[in-house]
């Protein structure tokens, strides 16, 4: 990967109207199948210690850079990033917690676990949660995970919710309607040689508290547990 990605997302986001991007689709192209190059050695690394990662393409992984409008008041038809999901259970479509890239000017980062779960794999998310939390804490608490995945992110509840106790040292991880991490990255980690194992090595950090969320999610889809 190189500057150029960014360089081209940064005009999109200037220009981010058809002609535009009709004028520039051969750069984006080039661009796209770097991309493709790239999510494809991320998956072959992070299958040396996640085999459930190994035989994914990256079609199935990158999202699309267009944009769905139909129901949006922002009707700018790309997006103005790149991203790709790499998850052993159906990629960027899966309800599996999985590894995730995002690379955007000024908003870079690498992340993992469960966004937005419908209602019932929440509620059973919390409760497995609940019930094993000092094995939870303990991968989220770990000294080298949380250097490199700080807290806990995603939407929260103000109020602890039905059905678990009150005045917990740990209601914060239970008040979550998201479990996510994620580490933000300077555009030039993307842009130096050898980004692509210091990636897979900070999935890796991940993959324990990936591992612990898809044995809910396994469980909750009636799938053997990974």
């Amino acid at each position: 990967m190189n500057t150029d990605l960014f360089q081209f997302l940064r005009e999109l986001r200037a220009h981010n109207h058809r002609e535009w991007f009709h004028d520039n689709k051969k750069r984006y192209d080039a661009l796209h199948a770097q991309f493709v190059d790239c999510v494809q050695q991320l998956i072959d690394r992070i299958a040396a210690f996640d085999p459930e990662i190994a035989g994914l393409e990256p079609k199935s992984c990158i999202y699309r850079i267009y944009r769905d409008i139909r129901f949006s008041p922002d009707k700018t038809p790309y997006k103005t990033h790149f991203g790709a999901y790499m998850t052993g259970a159906g990629g960027r479509t899966s309800p599996y917690a999985g590894y995730y890239v995002h690379l955007e000017p000024d908003g870079a980062f690498l992340s993992g676990g469960v966004w937005c779960p419908p209602q019932p794999l929440l509620k059973k998310l919390r409760q497995d949660i609940f019930d094993s939390m000092d094995e939870f804490v303990k991968i989220i608490e770990d000294k080298a995970f949380k250097a490199t995945y700080p807290e806990l992110e995603g939407e929260m509840l103000k109020r602890m919710p039905p059905g678990f106790p009150p005045g917990s040292p740990y209601d914060y991880v239970l008040r979550h309607r998201d479990f996510i991490v994620s580490s933000s990255k300077p555009e030039s980690f993307f842009c130096t040689a050898g980004w692509i194992d210091r990636a897979a090595e900070d999935f890796k950090t991940l993959q324990p508290f990936n591992r612990f969320l898809n044995y809910t999610v396994s469980e909750f889809f009636g799938k053997a547990n990974l």
